[in-house]
């Protein structure tokens, strides 16, 4: 299937979902990360959740990282340029929707793409080959494309894989893992 037709059935997908069903789900999610030999890290990016798109509540990750006394990375979307800035996220960082409900830091301590060890990827769907649908606009991929090579991309969704998606162009960024209520697929 081409990425237009996943995202649409993945939007589709998500709008069935009932709150009880994202939070039970989201809690699984979190669980199997648990079990992931990834947490001799120490930066995390981690996005946060757009609730009217019914995305994986990160909450229940954001407490565990914080838990580990992990460095966690929260960013604010560059429209102008399709890039991505990132915060720290502390204490005192100021959290405001953009004008597409993301929740974003208004400001606060600036982190290099370079200095992320794990980043946690949006995703609406992705393949057996760990390829990955977003939003269509790039950010992850320009984001990505930028860490460095041994950072670690792990894919958070409620649903099993595609087959394949058809339409993958050069500068899209495979996962390295995706991670489902179910279990944990390597790629």
């Amino acid at each position: 299937m081409d990425k237009k037709s996943l995202r649409q059935k993945a939007k589709a997908e998500r709008q069935k979902l009932t709150l009880e069903e994202i939070e039970d789900k989201s809690l699984a999610i979190a669980n199997q990360l648990l079990r992931m030999d990834i947490w001799d890290k120490l930066y995390y990016h981690l996005f946060l959740t757009i609730e009217e798109q019914k995305e994986i509540n990160t909450e229940y990750m954001l407490q565990i990282l914080a838990g580990k006394d992990k460095e966690i990375v929260i960013s604010k979307c560059e429209f102008a340029t399709l890039g991505m800035t990132h915060f720290l996220l502390t204490d005192n960082t100021k959290i405001k929707k953009n004008s597409y409900n993301v929740p974003e830091p208004v400001d606060g301590l600036e982190v290099p793409d370079a200095k992320i060890d794990v980043v946690f990827v949006p995703l609406l769907a992705y393949d057996k080959q760990g390829n990955r649908v977003g939003y269509g606009k790039g950010f992850y991929d320009n984001f990505l494309s930028k860490c460095k090579p041994e950072t670690i991309k792990i894919g958070l969704s409620f649903f099993p894989p595609e087959e394949k998606i058809e339409d993958v162009s050069e500068s899209d960024v495979k996962l390295d893992f995706c991670v489902t209520p179910e279990g944990i697929f390597e790629f």
